[in-house]
């Protein structure tokens, strides 16, 4: 009987013509800007790779490189600690060199897509800090790297990658304990039936739910975000005050729905792995090519071999490259797993309309409608008509659920 129920149901819902319905919501002067905004980013992603380029190169072929070795050779004594002394110049001068792209890309850009809540001293602090926890990551990052290639010089790139894996993992366990909270202050989320809808979700699909918290990225954007971060001990369920003060409860649902989805499918360790092959790639490509560019540019750029920490703005350029190239197969990557979030989210939430109504609002800084050549290189996140497409057919095959639901409320 049930059977025969939803199937009548149905015949009345038609999941494409919803799609189109939802679509039609955002037009006129909110499509343009949506779709300049985004389209403009595909451009960015070029000059952005060209920018890092030329400022290695500047920083290779001046000899600053060769220079901030030389400094830290010299105030240092220990051989394996003058990497991590080198990227601290090597750093805040790459940083000045493309401050003015910076600035555009993530200052004004935004403000003038009325994204952007902070004003410039704000954001400049917030640059600032992410600058010293870029100058301590690479610091560290380039001590194990140097180690590795002075250990083993011929299998430095496999044990390299391997090291790097590791680092990653560790990133991925402290950042939402030490790193996160430099940007953002984090508090517990008030009792409410938000919270407790987020908490009977997260319980029934076995994520730990002891501490929500809301970040308040209100003061920096007006974009909405949630996520389950951290690894093993570190694991917790962040939402931005963006989330709960621009959506409603079904909408929060359905956000969050999809985040627990990235936990309970295992994304961040398939992520994990899957960069592992990137970096085995990117390792074994460095230890081919680096060596043979020193061997004809080393002289001019006063770098003496691969264990020369003066070589890494070349590994700056060729990692750079290495990454554009991928971009498309790494947005693939990211994309697969965000569709499977969706898919989850859906049962997990069952807000198909909330589902549909948040990848309209997301539609402020994402293009609604790509092609799908376009959405398969440029999107690392399924695209607003896509989600909705999902949310409208995943309504079509549960109508009698939603309709019964809506005439409980």
């Amino acid at each position: 009987m049930l059977v025969n129920i939803l199937a009548a149901a149905a015949t009345t819902f038609d999941p494409e013509a919803a799609t189109q319905a939802y679509l039609a919501t955002v037009k006129g002067a909110a499509r343009v800007k949506s779709d300049g905004y985004f389209e403009g980013g595909y451009w960015l992603i070029l000059w952005g790779a060209i920018v890092a380029i030329l400022s290695d190169f500047i920083i290779l072929q001046s000899r600053l490189s060769a220079r901030f070795r030389d400094w830290a050779t010299r105030v240092c004594k220990w051989r394996w600690l003058v990497p991590a002394l080198y990227v601290i110049p090597y750093t805040i001068i790459g940083t000045l060199i493309m401050l003015p792209w910076t600035i555009y890309t993530c200052f004004i850009r935004e403000k003038q897509y009325d994204l952007m809540n902070q004003s410039f001293a704000d954001w400049a602090l917030d640059q600032s800090k992410g600058l010293g926890v870029g100058i301590i990551s690479a610091a560290v990052m380039f001590v194990i790297i140097f180690a590795v290639i002075r250990k083993s010089p011929k299998l430095w790139w496999l044990w390299g990658a391997v090291a790097m894996s590791a680092v990653l993992a560790l990133t991925v366990m402290i950042s939402p304990v030490y790193l996160a909270p430099l940007f953002n202050t984090y508090t517990e989320m008030k009792p409410g039936p938000v919270r407790d809808r987020i908490v009977a979700m997260a319980t029934a699909n076995h994520v730990p739910a002891e501490h929500i918290y809301v970040f308040d990225a209100s003061k920096q954007t007006k974009r909405i975000s949630a996520n389950v971060s951290g690894l093993g001990p570190t694991v917790r369920i962040s939402l931005n005050d963006n989330l709960l003060n621009r959506t409603t409860p079904a909408q929060t649902a359905a956000v969050m729905g999809h985040e627990l989805g990235h936990y309970v499918l295992g994304h961040i360790p398939r992520m994990m792995a899957m960069f592992t092959v990137l970096f085995l790639l990117a390792f074994w490509l460095l230890s081919r090519i680096a060596p043979a560019i020193i061997a004809r540019r080393g002289e001019r750029w006063d770098v003496h071999g691969i264990s020369d920490p003066a070589v890494i703005p070349l590994f700056g350029i060729l990692a750079t490259t290495f990454l554009f190239v991928l971009t498309p197969v790494t947005n693939t990557m990211v994309r697969i797993n965000e569709s499977e979030a969706d898919a989850f989210g859906l049962e997990a939430a069952r807000e198909p309309d909330g589902f549909a109504q948040t990848a309209l609002a997301i539609s402020e800084y994402r293009k609604l409608e790509p092609g799908p050549i376009e959405e398969a290189l440029f999107f690392d996140h399924p695209s607003g008509a896509t989600r909705i497409r999902m949310a409208m057919n995943w309504k079509a095959a549960h109508l009698a659920e939603v309709e019964a639901k809506a005439k409980a409320k």
